[in-house]
């Protein structure tokens, strides 16, 4: 008994080292994580959970998989880190390898995803100076509601949710925002001549996992070469097979002019993002006028390898594919009258909750928690189920009966 009780103290202990010494940017499920394999995670008790968050679709590959873990110690073994003051070992070999795994002449490698949004921010711009001609100032990049890009000024500016803006102004100029998924909108904002970028997620996966009609993407495709507009595909979350495909944007076989990757490109392991596209885009930014101190430092880069590798090798856009399905059944299938709505590609669901009695989403993600799956509720009343794709069909099953008791011991 005096164990459990050390043991759950230092769980609250390490929560309320949280609250005292970090920032309050965050509002975690109160579970304190201390080891994960595969789709597992233990907290400090040893409790064993489903995630089913997959930290946000960067642990596409599953927790520490062996693979990306000895890329990673065998690298860091050698060398990590020599800035782009210098030429390194692993970089060339990644850049062959990703540019051909993509078909891209060229990649710029960043750090963060937001890193890597904003780089296509300024490629957009300097290409629509140095190529399209727009005059010197007066770029415009469209951007579509609900989008999530990340937390710098510049993705903030972007964004139609007021918490990311609120207080943060003045906010970035030259942005135009239009829906998703209207491709009549869309036109009409590409017909200005000084648009230079349309920026956007296949799927949008922070408001709650928002595909778009059939159709959309190729309809995006067209007008963007039409009206001499770049084609830029934030894939950070819903690329490296998330959706059920190498990336969202092969489920209508469209090629964006620039490829935005992060998040599950290094496995989880560390933070790697990287922008793809060809020469007459990649090439208008010349020495000193882009960079990172850690973009395309050995470790990440011989990380990165391994993490798409293991994608590739082990099939989990086929895994995605066909448990997505799985999934999407099964809950729809529930008898609850919590579930307002069911959607998703691939791995990548949601399931919309009818708060009903004071029991919002957050309750139903602290149930599912107290029953051993990790979730967390984006948006109010929105519930994400992003797995990691290593998961097996008999591990799936085990996860919706859990969600089904979760949601039905409130009816």
């Amino acid at each position: 008994m005096s164990m459990v009780k050390e043991q759950i103290s230092r769980s609250q202990q390490m929560m309320g080292l949280e609250d005292k010494y970090g920032a309050h940017n965050y509002h975690p499920i109160p579970v304190v994580i201390g080891r994960g394999e595969g789709v597992f995670v233990w907290d400090a008790e040893g409790k064993r959970y489903y995630d089913f968050l997959s930290a946000y679709s960067a642990v596409n590959q599953g927790h520490c998989h062996p693979k990306i873990i000895s890329a990673l110690v065998q690298q860091a073994q050698k060398i990590t880190l020599t800035s782009r003051a210098f030429y390194n070992t692993e970089l060339g070999e990644y850049e062959k390898f990703i540019t051909s795994f993509f078909g891209y002449d060229k990649v710029l490698p960043m750090n963060t995803g937001v890193e890597a949004v904003e780089t296509a921010v300024k490629l957009s711009r300097r290409w629509g100076y140095s190529v399209k001609g727009i005059p010197d100032g007066q770029a415009k990049i469209v951007w579509v509601e609900n989008n999530f890009h990340g937390r710098t000024i510049s993705s903030i500016s972007a964004s139609t949710d007021p918490s990311s803006y609120g207080g943060f102004g003045p906010l970035v100029p030259g942005y135009v925002i239009i829906p998703f998924n209207d491709l009549t909108a869309l036109e009409n904002a590409l017909k200005d001549p000084h648009v230079a970028a349309f920026i956007f997620e296949p799927v949008q996966g922070e408001a709650g996992v928002i595909v778009p009609d059939t159709g959309y993407l190729e309809g995006v495709r067209e007008m963007c070469s039409k009206h001499n507009v770049l084609m830029v595909a934030d894939e950070v979350q819903s690329g490296l097979c998330r959706t059920g495909r190498m990336l969202a944007c092969d489920h209508e076989n469209v090629r964006p002019d620039i490829l935005v990757l992060g998040k599950a490109l290094s496995g989880g392991v560390l933070p790697v993002s990287a922008v793809l596209a060809d020469d007459a885009i990649m090439l208008t930014i010349k020495p000193g006028e882009h960079g990172s101190t850690y973009g395309g430092n050995p470790l990440a880069c011989h990380v990165a390898m391994a993490a798409l590798t293991v994608l590739q090798e082990e099939k989990m856009a086929e895994n995605s594919e066909r448990l997505g399905q799985i999934l999407r059944r099964e809950l729809n299938a529930i008898p609850s009258k919590r579930i307002k709505l069911v959607r998703g590609k691939g791995l990548f669901n949601a399931i919309v909750i009818e708060p009903q009695n004071g029991i919002t989403a957050w309750e139903v993600c602290l149930k599912m928690a107290e029953l051993g799956l990790l979730a967390k509720p984006t948006h109010g009343d929105i519930i994400r189920f992003a797995p990691p794709l290593c998961i097996t069909e008999e591990q799936l099953f085990e996860c919706i009966a859990i969600i089904r008791e979760a949601l039905l011991s409130f009816d």
